[in-house]
């Protein structure tokens, strides 16, 4: 049993809620998940997430704060959820309140690409640095910036969306009718289709499924010409928002999670390529480009860090 406090992390999801038990960099319990779209709207989840919390403390008494970190744009100064990605009925919910009243326990409520910025600058491939960007490739880009050893928040805690930041001002129109959104390009949907039309023009068909990330990095890893193509354009999209990151912000390092991450040098090698080609010296001499050291877990320990820190603990 640890003698350091405690911090609950909770990772948001469309499809399933994850609350665990953090110490440090490490999440040593996690409670069996809440899946979303059982619950209709954001009361009955709510109180399935306290439930949850409670049964945890159980066994281990020393949690002394609750972290959330949530799919969408989250009013961190007053606790505010304004509403959530592809979840229904979360418009407005003060639930850093609800979990302080349910659970008696101080709690903090951040986007959850924030709370995966923070979890790898205070322990994983971050730590150490001062000047980060951070992303979460998968269905769609999430975000979070570092500068000067501070979480970047914004005036409204709406910083870090990167995904919503143009590559292409004549582009396709995003879902606040911004033209060339990043998220429109290299999301997980975005990729499997462009693949299977290149596929398709190959005189290859090939489902859907077969061309997700996962697929397309096994066999871009064995030569194959389409999936080779497929990642470096991906590189490409992703290397002129993220050139516009390193002109803004000078980070000296960039660190890319998610599933996407996963493709290994697929990825990495064309997309340094790319942003050595196209970067002055001040800003490439010292950047670095690498993985994220945490996966699924990043949103659990950098939430929980993120309340226990606010709450004076650690």
């Amino acid at each position: 049993m640890s003698s350091n406090p405690l911090g609950i992390g909770i990772d948001f999801g469309g499809t399933s809620v994850k609350v665990g038990v953090v110490d440090g960099y490490q999440v040593i319990a996690q409670a069996p998940p809440l899946a979303t779209p059982e619950f209709d709207g954001a009361p009955p989840l709510i109180d399935a997430i306290a439930g949850t919390i409670s049964c945890l403390r159980e066994k281990h008494p020393a949690i002394a704060a609750i972290g959330a970190g949530m799919p969408g744009f989250v009013d961190f100064e007053h606790g505010l959820v304004h509403g959530l990605t592809n979840v229904p009925g979360w418009e407005g919910i003060a639930l850093r309140d609800e979990l302080q009243q349910r659970c008696n326990l101080p709690a903090q409520v951040e986007n959850d690409a924030n709370a995966m910025a923070y979890a790898e600058w205070k322990f994983g491939a971050a730590a150490g640095c001062h000047h980060i960007v951070a992303l979460t490739l998968g269905t769609g880009v999430g975000g979070g910036l570092i500068a000067n050893d501070r979480l970047v928040r914004g005036a409204r805690s709406a910083a870090g969306e990167l995904g919503q930041t143009s590559i292409d001002y004549r582009g396709r129109k995003g879902a606040y009718g911004n033209l060339g959104a990043l998220d429109d390009y290299i999301g997980n949907n975005e990729i499997a289709a462009e693949a299977q039309q290149a596929y398709a023009k190959s005189g290859e068909h090939r489902s859907i499924e077969d061309c997700q990330p996962a697929m397309l990095s096994k066999a871009a890893a064995n030569g194959d010409p389409v999936a080779l193509s497929i990642w470096r354009g991906f590189a490409e999209k992703l290397s002129c928002a993220l050139l516009n990151c390193c002109y803004l912000l000078n980070p000296e390092i960039i660190v890319i999670g998610g599933g996407v991450a996963k493709a290994g040098a697929v990825l990495f090698g064309p997309l340094e390529s790319h942003l050595r080609d196209q970067l002055g010296d001040v800003f490439n001499k010292h950047l670095r480009v690498v993985p994220a050291r945490f996966g699924n877990e990043a949103g659990m320990l950098g939430s929980a860090r993120i309340a226990l820190e606010e709450a004076g603990l650690v």
